[in-house]
């Protein structure tokens, strides 16, 4: 089969935090504060989707005031951060929402990634994801985390379904 069929009946993107929408690196700021860097390409990208109607969730082990408004500013409303048992948020959020399996992608780049990514009907990693990860991810993208790799796999299935229009009310990010 054709990679490229499976990218074609998603609805809903499943995303990590660290290490697919950041590189995976924190800079330690004066008082405890943790810093983290996001590809504005991948913010284009995901507030395009959301306006196109897609759902895109974030399921993070990470818990980050400042990340968290960012995605806020895009127009995601579905970020659960703080989550240990990712398997289990992710259960509860396609059966709420009464999503098939086959219309999720779920792309992560670590372990805690591994169980999760198992149930969706895409799995995807960057390319600097863990073995474990790109061993069972059915697309990997060239780009590594933190830089591009969402948008890679978002304007796939965006542009598969006629959703990568070049509109000037969209242009913000």
């Amino acid at each position: 089969m054709n990679v490229l069929a499976l990218f074609k009946p998603i609805t809903t993107f499943v995303l990590d935090v660290d290490g697919v929408l950041t590189d995976g690196t924190l800079q330690l700021l004066p008082g405890g504060e943790m810093s983290r860097r996001m590809n504005i390409k991948d913010g284009y990208a995901m507030q395009l989707a959301v306006k196109k109607g897609y759902r895109v969730v974030i399921i993070s082990g990470g818990r980050s005031e400042s990340v968290v408004s960012r995605l806020q500013g895009l127009g995601i409303k579905d970020i659960y951060t703080g989550i240990t048992e990712k398997k289990e948020k992710l259960q509860d959020y396609v059966f709420e929402n009464d999503l098939r399996w086959d219309e999720v992608l779920y792309m992560g780049d670590d372990i805690p990634d591994y169980m999760p990514m198992q149930m969706v009907g895409l799995p995807v990693c960057p390319a600097d994801a863990a073995a474990e990860i790109k061993g069972i991810s059915k697309y990997i993208s060239p780009l590594p985390g933190g830089h591009g790799c969402v948008r890679e796999v978002m304007e796939k299935v965006l542009k598969l379904n006629g959703h990568w229009l070049m509109d000037e009310g969209i242009a913000s990010k």
